[in-house]
C-alpha cells in the first residue's frame, strides 16, 4: 500500500475532463505506466493491478490539509490563520489570509496572484478529479477479467467513499454542489444544475451507505492507508452532525439570501436523530471489530508515573502517526519528511502564530479552567506559573533547568509557548531577550508547533494528513447524543471524557444541562483539533459570531537570558494585523463565494448569499 500513493501528479483539462481513451496516468512506483504503450479502456482495466492505478488517481486528488505544493489553498497558509486560533504575517502576493479575509478583500472576481489565495476555489480544486476517476472506476471495473468478486466489491466501495469525501469537501465549503452520475468526457453537454443543499448531503450520506458493507473495518497493514467501514461510518456521523447543526438547520435563515442550495430553510430535530443514529452504527460496529482506540500515555519505566511529556506524545501519534489506532481517514501525498517543510518555513520566514485569546482556553494540568481574568502583568498575583515551572521531576530541560509543564498537554503540541523547545531542538524565538532571539516582526508570542515536533528526528516517519481520527468521532457520537436527547447522557460523557483522560484531564462536572455541554464539547474541540481543520468548520456550522469578532490578542513575552526558561514576565497587546470582521462581519462568510467565470460557464452553477 505504501507504493498505491506514489503518483505522479495528472495533467487535466478544467475539473478532470478528458476522454476516457486519452487519460493518462502519472505512475512513480507502480508498475510501468499502462499509456505508454498506447492504453485503452481495455488495457487500464486488463486486470486488478491496472485498474488499481485508476482508482489511486482518486485517492491522489483527495483534500490534503498540510501546506503543500498539492494546491494552492490560501496561497501556502493555514486555514487556521482564518480561525481565532492563529495570526498570519505572511503578507505575500498571494497570501489568502491577508489579502482576502483580514481585510475583507474576498469577492468573486479575483484576478492575478490573489485566485488560489480563498480557503476553496470551486472549480480549481481537485475534488471533481476524485469524482471523475472514481466513477471511471466503476463504470469499467465489470471489464477486469477473472476478478475476484470480493475484492472488485471492496475497490468499487473505495471509490464510492473517495465520491463521498470530495463531496463533504465541497459540502462544507459551498453548501450544495452539482451532483455528477458518470465520468465526463470532451465533447459531452455541459449541463450540471446545482443540486440542493438536502440533496448534496443525501447524496454522501448514500455513498456512506452503499460503500460500508463492502468494505473491512480496518485495514491490514499491507493495506493501510485505504478506506475502510469506519471511514464510511465516521465521514455520515461528520456530514450529519454538520448539517443538522443550526447554521444549516433552522427556521430562521443563516442569510437573508440564503436558500435551498446552501441551507434546509428550516429546523427539523430529525436531523440531529439521524446524527445519533449514525453514531450508534459505528459504535456498535467498534464494539464488534474494536481496533480503534485512543493512543494512550505510557508510563515512566522507573518511577511508574505518567509525565506530561508522555501525554503529549500520546496525543501526537494520535494525529501524526500513519497506522496509528486512532487514525481513520488518512491521506497520503509523498513519503517524504520534506513535505512538513512549508509548515516551518511559512514561520521561520514570517511572523506567524497562535493568539493568546486561544492560549487562555487551554486549562491548568489538573483541569481547572485557567482564569479569565488572568493577570499577565503581575506575576504576584498567578497561582501557579503559567507554563513552565522548575521542577525535579520535569521532563522538559532547557539549559540545566528541569521544567514541569503546568498547562493541558495539548497547548504544548499544538504551540510553542515561551521558554520550550521547537524546531531541532532550539528554544523558540518568541520572546524579546531570548539567547538567539530572531523574533519575526508581528510574532504573537506563540509559534505553531504541530507538525513542527520539537525535533527533527520526530519528522523522519512520513506524513500524511489525518483527515479524521477517533477522537473526533467520539465527540461527534457526543453532540450528536446530546441535541437529539435534550441533555448529555452518560454515553455523551463517557466518550468527551475519554478524549480529556488521554491528556490526563478529568472528566466533565456531572448534571451539565443541555447548552452547557453543547459549550464543553465546543470547547473540547477547540483544544483536540488544532490546525486539523475543524475549528473553521465549527465556528461556521454553529455560528460562533464572538470567535469571528472578538479581536485577538497577543503575549508580549519578556525573558532573562541569564537565569531559567520559566523566568519571564509579560505584557499582552492586540495582534496585528487586525480583521475587518471585528467590526463589520457578515454570515457570507461561512460559505466562500463561487467564482463568476465559474458561474458564467452556465452549466448550472449558481452564487452563494452575500457574495
Amino acid at each position: 500500500m505504501k507504493k498505491f500513493y506514489h503518483i505522479l501528479t495528472i495533467a487535466l483539462l478544467g475539473a478532470g475532463l478528458v476522454a476516457c481513451e486519452s487519460l493518462k496516468l502519472g505512475d512513480a512506483g507502480l508498475s510501468k505506466a499502462p499509456e505508454t504503450s498506447g492504453a485503452t479502456i481495455d488495457t487500464l482495466f486488463a486486470s486488478i493491478k491496472d485498474a488499481d492505478k485508476v482508482l489511486a488517481n482518486a485517492y491522489y486528488y483527495l483534500p490534503y490539509g498540510l501546506v503543500s505544493s498539492f494546491d494552492s489553498k490560501m496561497g501556502g497558509d493555514f486555514l487556521e490563520s482564518i480561525t481565532d486560533h492563529f495570526i498570519s504575517n505572511k503578507h505575500s502576493d498571494d497570501d489568502g489570509p491577508n489579502n482576502l479575509y483580514y481585510s475583507g478583500g474576498m469577492s468573486s472576481n479575483l484576478t492575478g496572484s490573489y485566485q488560489g489565495g480563498e480557503a476553496y476555489r470551486f472549480g480549481s480544486e481537485k475534488d471533481y478529479h476524485v469524482i471523475r476517476y472514481a466513477w471511471l472506476f466503476l463504470e469499467n471495473a465489470d471489464r477486469i477479467p477473472n476478478a475476484d468478486p470480493a475484492l472488485l466489491a471492496q475497490k468499487k466501495a473505495e471509490a464510492k467513499m473517495c465520491m463521498a469525501i470530495a463531496y463533504a469537501n465541497m459540502l462544507r465549503y459551498v453548501g450544495g454542489v452539482p451532483i455528477l452520475d458518470h465520468a465526463i468526457v470532451i465533447g459531452e453537454e455541459m449541463n450540471f444544475p446545482r443540486n440542493t443543499f438536502k440533496e448534496t448531503v443525501d447524496y454522501i450520506v448514500k455513498l456512506c451507505d452503499e460503500a460500508a458493507p463492502d468494505l473491512p473495518w480496518y485495514a491490514s497493514t499491507t493495506d493501510d492507508g485505504r478506506l475502510t467501514r469506519a471511514a464510511a461510518l465516521g465521514l455520515k456521523l461528520r456530514i450529519l452532525c454538520f448539517a443538522a447543526s443550526p447554521t444549516f438547520n433552522s427556521n430562521t435563515p443563516f442569510h437573508p439570501q440564503a436558500d435551498e442550495y446552501v441551507c434546509y430553510g428550516n429546523y427539523d430535530a430529525q436531523r440531529w436523530k439521524a446524527a445519533k443514529d449514525a453514531a450508534d452504527a459505528f459504535m456498535r460496529e467498534q464494539m464488534t471489530g474494536g481496533h480503534y482506540a485512543l493512543v494512550q500515555a505510557k508510563p515512566d519505566a522507573t518511577t511508574g508515573l505518567i509525565t506530561p511529556r508522555a501525554y503529549r506524545l500520546a496525543y501526537r501519534s494520535g494525529y501524526f502517526d500513519r497506522g496509528s489506532s486512532e487514525v481513520i481517514i488518512s491521506i497520503r501525498k509523498s513519503n517524504s519528511s520534506d513535505y512538513l517543510d512549508k509548515h516551518i518555513d511559512v514561520q521561520d520566514d514570517y511572523g506567524c502564530g497562535g493568539s493568546l485569546n486561544w492560549v487562555n482556553r487551554f486549562p491548568w494540568a489538573d483541569g481547572t479552567p485557567f482564569p479569565e481574568d488572568f493577570d499577565w502583568t503581575d506575576p504576584k498575583s498567578w497561582p501557579e506559573k503559567p507554563f513552565f515551572r522548575q521542577d525535579p521531576q520535569g521532563d522538559l530541560k532547557v539549559g540545566n533547568t528541569l521544567l514541569m509543564e503546568t498547562r493541558d498537554p495539548r497547548l504544548y503540541e499544538n504551540l510553542c509557548v515561551p521558554g520550550d523547545v521547537w524546531k531541532n531542538g532550539n528554544v523558540g524565538p518568541n520572546y524579546d531577550n531570548a539567547k538567539n532571539p530572531n523574533v519575526q516582526d508581528g510574532c504573537t508570542g506563540f509559534l505553531m508547533m504541530k507538525y513542527v515536533l520539537q525535533q527533527e528526528a520526530d519528522r523522519n516517519n512520513p506524513p500524511h494528513w489525518c483527515m479524521m481520527r477517533f477522537a473526533e468521532v467520539l465527540l461527534n457520537a457526543a453532540e450528536a447524543y446530546n441535541e437529539a436527547d435534550g441533555g448529555p447522557s452518560d454515553k455523551a460523557y463517557a466518550w468527551v471524557n475519554a478524549v480529556r483522560a488521554r491528556v490526563g484531564l478529568p472528566g466533565l462536572p456531572e448534571g451539565l444541562s443541555k447548552e452547557e455541554f453543547r459549550k464543553a464539547i465546543l470547547l473540547e474541540r477547540d483544544l483536540e483539533f488544532g490546525f486539523e481543520e475543524v475549528r473553521w468548520f465549527d465556528m461556521v456550522r454553529w455560528g460562533l459570531t464572538e470567535a469571528f469578532t472578538t479581536p485577538l490578542q497577543k503575549l508580549i513575552p519578556h525573558g532573562n537570558k541569564q537565569t531559567n526558561a520559566d523566568d519571564f514576565t509579560y505584557t499582552t497587546g492586540e495582534a496585528y494585523p487586525t480583521r475587518k470582521w471585528y467590526t463589520d462581519f457578515d454570515t457570507k462568510w461561512y460559505l466562500a463565494p463561487i467564482p463568476t467565470i465559474e458561474i458564467n460557464k452556465g452549466y448550472g452553477m449558481t452564487q452563494n448569499p452575500g457574495w
